[in-house]
């Protein structure tokens, strides 16, 4: 899987025309923050040129950040478009439960001009079986049921 995901994007970025990848680098910027970062400056992300910022809200069906709702409101009050972000844990549970854990700990959406979607942050398993002991179809097969979850509760 991890080879997979490498070639695939290697594939993606060789076959893009160079303009292409210049305009997708003078997009705006956007950041991920977590309670890893501790205490966040958010003047000095916005005077750096950040316009949107994901924050971690959740992980697996158990761990909530900390940090979550001091990052959600020091965002807001930077005037940064903001969403949250859900940590995959694929080898707990299924993707609806962990989408619905993560609808019903600030991963939702609002229609206010101002919240992203929310994201789902699904890495390489940094403590155990590679692709958390999935196959490929079965790891195509959590994401649907996480990404049609949250689909089916957000309307995005």
């Amino acid at each position: 899987m991890k080879i997979f995901s490498y070639l695939l994007f290697l594939s993606t970025v060789l076959a893009a025309p160079l303009n292409e990848l210049e305009r997708r680098q003078s997009g705006p910027k956007g950041i991920d923050v977590s309670h890893f970062q501790g205490s966040v400056n958010w003047n000095t992300i916005v005077n750096n040129g950040v316009k949107f910022v994901f924050i971690k809200a959740t992980e697996g069906t158990t761990f909530t950040d900390p940090n979550f709702s001091n990052n959600y409101v020091g965002a807001t009050n930077a005037g940064l478009t903001r969403g949250a972000y859900h940590f995959a844990h694929p080898d707990a549970s299924s993707g609806a439960t962990q989408a619905n854990f993560f609808l019903a700990h600030g991963g939702g959406w609002t229609a206010d001009g101002i919240t992203l979607p929310g994201a789902l942050d699904i890495e390489y398993n940094p403590s155990g079986a590679e692709c958390y002991g999935l196959s490929a179809s079965a790891m195509v097969s959590w994401i649907k049921d996480f990404s049609n979850t949250y689909h089916s509760k957000t309307g995005r």
